[in-house]
């Protein structure tokens, strides 16, 4: 199975190339939580710190240590766990009550970028279906085709949340004095992933993101999206402040809720 991107239209890449890169991104991923949740088991609770001098935590006892308070009758706030996961988690309730404008803005990055995730999935397991010989009503390349709308759609949510992350770093005075060097390479990665993959599909089909490229720019100009967005979207995030994906969902249902 040929896919778009690769070094050159002759030199596209397979998909057991893809699914090598994509094992790869997923290993470093899980190496990095596993020991964020070692150094939440020795009881670190802020980005980039290390356990006290001879500490040493345990990923085992901090998932058993969560899963505890997340099950207990009566913890902290005491909300249910599916209003939590529902209105703290997925809608973001707590930060709508702070600030509308800058809820928005992580509505659109977090919808995005967790549905295109998503989609990305779905395609996958297609592929695979495909791959063992199961047979589908649609063929993976029919599927693709029917996802392109959705991925488009998505795609621009991201890109408009982004966009207002910039704004809000370029304009608003407490925003930009509060910003260092490396919040701004960590929004511009993710508007360049976003903006690659734009750019990539534009120059293949021809549509307004191809800028009047050549057609033979588009399989490396897809394969730097896929290696950037494995690599930022995935590997990168245990390593990175946007840990707090997966570290404010787990501390908002071990207290069920609340500020």
């Amino acid at each position: 199975m040929l896919y778009f991107s690769g070094l050159s239209d002759a030199l596209r890449l397979t998909f057991v190339q893809i699914m090598i890169f994509s094992a790869i991104a997923i290993l470093i991923f899980l190496y990095g939580l596993i020991g964020n949740f070692q150094k939440w088991g020795a009881g670190v609770t802020g980005y980039g710190l290390e356990p006290q001098e001879g500490k040493k935590g345990s990923a085992i006892t901090f998932l058993k240590t969560w899963w505890s308070q997340v099950t207990a009758e009566s913890h902290h706030h005491g909300k249910p766990i599916l209003e939590v996961l529902i209105l703290d988690i997925i809608f973001q309730r707590r930060i709508l009550k702070r600030s509308p404008f800058r809820w928005f803005m992580h509505i659109f990055i977090f919808g995005g970028w967790m549905t295109l995730f998503a989609l990305s999935g779905m395609m996958f397991a297609v592929e695979m279906t495909e791959k063992i010989g199961i047979e589908l009503p649609f063929t993976p390349a029919e599927f693709r085709d029917f996802l392109s709308i959705p991925n488009y759609i998505f795609g621009y949510v991201l890109l408009i949340g982004v966009l207002i992350a910039l704004v809000r770093r370029l304009f608003v005075s407490e925003v930009r004095e509060a910003s260092i060097m490396y919040d701004w390479v960590l929004i511009g990665v993710v508007f360049l992933v976003t903006i690659s993959g734009f750019i990539a599909d534009g120059i293949r089909t021809g549509f307004i993101w191809s800028f009047g490229l050549d057609p033979s720019a588009a399989p490396p100009a897809a394969l730097f999206h896929s290696i950037i967005s494995l690599l930022f979207c995935i590997a990168f995030i245990p390593y990175s402040k946007y840990i707090h994906v997966i570290a404010i969902p787990l501390a908002l249902l071990a207290n069920k809720g609340g500020e």
